[in-house]
């Protein structure tokens, strides 16, 4: 009886009536917004969905918006999204070996985005593993044929051959590669400090050589100096008889200087340490024998070796001084 009468008295309350549609209301409107939720799909800008039943494609949804798919309540049923804005792989570190068998390591930078998602998806196992292989692939391939420092010349170049090769290929996979990029060449340590060696032997080398053109430049100059400075002096040496000579022309003008002169030269030519010269005598006042008797006596070390050239080189001149 009691519980009869509560139910009773509860259905008669009319709060209790208002909480039960509130509560009511709630219920519907959740279940509502699940329903809702589960037969709609939300499409992205740049994005498609794919929908699957039972495997099978039955729906690419491309148009960014709200789309209604009622199937999608069903188990068997399933969204796939998948973006198509830009996005990059970063493969580092990969080992080539150049023309000339060097090991070189190189850093990839790829920027592609997906064209055909159908494709992406359904075409190729694991886009993502298959696309990284393929860039490997192909610059061990085009790197392969140049060295290493073609490979550090031409990054540019060689990142738009490895584009072209690389896109043949992932087009079939609903890829587009828009970019690839060499970003950083280097090498193992024990090849950098190989050829860093040879690069310092190269330069030693070349400053050897720079240092014996520079001697053989200076030697040249030198002796470029010494035959222009040979040539001035034996113009000037020739230049010293020519004045001399219009010097004694000029003199022979005048005959009275010019006797003078003669005089001059001849008594400089006079040795005086082997000569005796008498002035003031007249002539046949004193004889050859009478000058040499008249000499001064010589030291006896002396008088055997300045005899013979003070007699023979005697000069008789008379003429008064």
């Amino acid at each position: 009886m009691t519980p009869t009468i509560l139910a009773a008295g509860l259905t008669q309350s009319p709060w209790a009536l208002f909480a039960g549609g509130v509560v009511v209301a709630l219920v519907l409107a959740l279940v509502a917004r699940k329903l809702f939720h589960a037969m709609t799909v939300e499409v992205e800008d740049e994005e498609t969905v794919l929908v699957t039943s039972f495997g099978k494609l039955v729906a690419k949804l491309d148009k960014p918006g709200l789309h209604f798919v009622p199937s999608r309540v069903m188990p068997y049923v399933r969204v796939s999204p998948v973006s198509q804005k830009l996005d990059f792989r970063h493969l580092t570190d990969l080992h080539v070996n150049d023309s000339e068998g060097t090991t070189v390591m190189v850093d990839l930078w790829i920027e592609f985005r997906i064209d055909d998602p159908v494709k992406a998806m359904y075409e190729v196992a694991d886009w993502d593993q298959s696309l990284q292989n393929l860039v490997a692939h192909a610059a061990t391939s085009v790197l392969g044929n140049r060295s290493f420092r073609q490979i550090l010349c031409d990054r540019s170049e060689l990142g738009r051959i490895l584009q072209r090769d690389v896109s043949s290929e992932t087009a079939r996979w609903g890829l587009k590669v828009e970019l690839v990029f060499i970003r950083k060449v280097s090498l193992l340590p024990a090849v950098s400090r190989r050829i860093f060696e040879s690069i310092a032997a190269r330069l030693e080398r070349a400053r050897q050589d720079i240092a014996e053109q520079g001697r053989l430049a200076v030697a040249k100059l030198e002796a470029d100096t010494s035959v222009r400075v040979a040539r001035l002096v034996a113009e000037a040496k020739a230049q010293y008889p020519l004045g001399v000579g219009r010097a004694l022309a000029e003199l022979r003008k005048q005959p009275r200087i010019a006797r003078a002169y003669d005089e001059l030269y001849e008594l400089s030519l006079v040795r005086p340490h082997r000569t005796i010269a008498f002035s003031g005598f007249g002539e046949g006042e004193l004889r050859a024998v009478d000058a040499a008797m008249l000499a001064p006596a010589l030291p006896d070390e002396n008088a055997a070796r300045a005899m013979v050239p003070a007699l023979s080189g005697a000069t008789d001149n008379r003429r008064p001084r």
